[in-house]
């Protein structure tokens, strides 16, 4: 049974659940299609009318989604399949396997020390644990590694909260609601992006469960970038405006909702609005008055270093060109964006220099950046630096006589984006 089916079931129309939700018929039309996905926040109150639990929507909405990638799947292994990474996490969580993991960095003593901890369910184990994650997964050149380490992870939560008292189980779902915005990570690294939306989906239930407003915050604005690399902006912004309503009742020593207006200033150079975008930019700006530490280098990261190679692609979306340029080599000179852990934000800030150079016409300032975009992408085989090379070549026909643009090209058409 899916969606559509346990609405005619319930004596719903569509219209009826629309109303009943605060949302457009039409929203609901998209879920029942699979072709938008489900926001977490209208997930409580969606079970409640369907008269099912969160885990039994989840599988109701994904019902027409695994139809519509069903075509894609004859041709892939089970891995390699749209959807694949989303159901072995879940799959994972909801099956008991034991904690095996090559902990990576750690001594033996330590590996030792914190897989008993994990054993034991403590919670500060399991943060602890995630914390050391979150650093691997940073300085990895390729983040494939880390995924099989962060399933064993979530499948050893779920083992410990079952049968825990309410104060316990809360601790723990935080630490779930971490790990599962770094299980979205790794998805939306390899362009799985239904993938990464269902576990920040998962990772906001959690943390709202854990009563953690920054980390539920945090999960809704990485799901509000799946909706923006599909140039959905609409739904975006729906969704940041929700984080933001959550930030605010966060850490105001924390960066959570300067980070939000960080995002939100992509959104608006998305619909053309310079002003929105620089109102958006001023108030993320204001996390350089806080005193540090902002951030805590897991799932909250933000610390104002980034913005001038965000104000440069929000530049370059708006066409704004000379503007962009000046930001995205102030911060190409930046010392961290040269380290081995900055990969994917060297390489989207040399992409957008590129499609700057493309709009010109200029193909010497193309091949200069664009090809040392092209070597950072086969060096960390980073999927998401690969679809950003990807989408440039679009602007790349009216250069198309130079035999070097031809060959950039080919070579860019030649990465993969997984």
């Amino acid at each position: 049974m899916g969606l559509a089916e346990r609405r005619k079931v319930l004596g719903f129309s569509q219209e009826a659940l629309a109303h009943a939700l605060g949302v457009d018929r039409t929203t609901v039309g998209r879920w029942e299609t699979g072709k938008t996905e489900l926001q977490p926040l209208l997930r409580p109150k969606l079970a409640e009318l369907l008269q099912v639990d969160l885990a039994e929507l989840d599988a109701l909405v994904a019902q027409p989604r695994a139809a519509l990638q069903e075509p894609a799947r004859s041709s892939r292994s089970d891995h390699d399949a749209p959807g694949g990474t989303d159901d072995m996490i879940r799959r994972e969580f909801l099956r008991v396997i034991a904690v095996t993991g090559a902990l990576l960095a750690l001594t033996d003593d330590e590996t030792e020390a914190l897989a008993e901890g994990v054993r034991r369910g403590a919670s500060a184990d399991f943060l602890r644990m995630n914390d050391h994650l979150w650093q691997v997964y940073q300085l990895a050149r390729s983040k494939g590694p880390v995924a099989p380490i962060v399933r064993d992870q979530l499948a050893a939560l779920k083992d410990c909260l079952n049968g825990r008292r309410r104060a316990e189980a809360q601790e723990l779902c935080g630490a779930a609601g971490d790990l599962f915005q770094l299980a979205g990570e790794l998805a939306f690294d390899r362009n799985q992006y239904s993938d990464a939306a269902a576990s920040y989906n998962l990772a906001a239930s959690a943390s709202h469960g854990a009563g953690s407003f920054d980390l539920w915050a945090c999960a809704l604005v990485r799901h509000a970038y799946v909706d923006l690399y599909d140039h959905r902006y609409g739904e975006a912004a729906d969704v940041l405006s929700a984080a933001a309503r959550v930030a605010r009742k966060g850490d105001t020593h924390l960066s959570t909702r300067h980070w939000v207006s960080a995002v939100q200033a992509e959104v608006y150079a998305g619909l053309g609005d310079l002003d929105g975008c620089e109102r958006a930019l001023a108030e993320a700006e204001k996390v350089l008055e806080l005193p540090a530490p902002v951030h805590n280098g897991g799932w909250l990261r933000f610390d104002g270093s980034r913005l001038a190679e965000e104000r440069g692609a929000r530049y370059v979306r708006l066409g704004r060109l000379d503007l962009a340029e000046q930001a995205l080599r102030s911060a190409l000179d930046q010392e961290a964006l040269s380290q081995g852990q900055s990969y994917r934000r060297r390489g989207a800030v040399l992409t957008d220099l590129a499609a700057i150079g493309a709009k010109r016409r200029d193909p010497d300032q193309v091949v200069a950046f664009a090809g040392e975009a092209l070597r950072l992408a086969k060096q960390s085989s980073s999927g998401y630096v690969a679809r950003r090379l990807q989408s440039l070549q679009a602007e790349f026909e009216p250069l198309g006589r130079d035999h070097r643009i031809a060959e950039l090209g080919a070579e860019i058409s030649a990465l993969s984006t997984r």
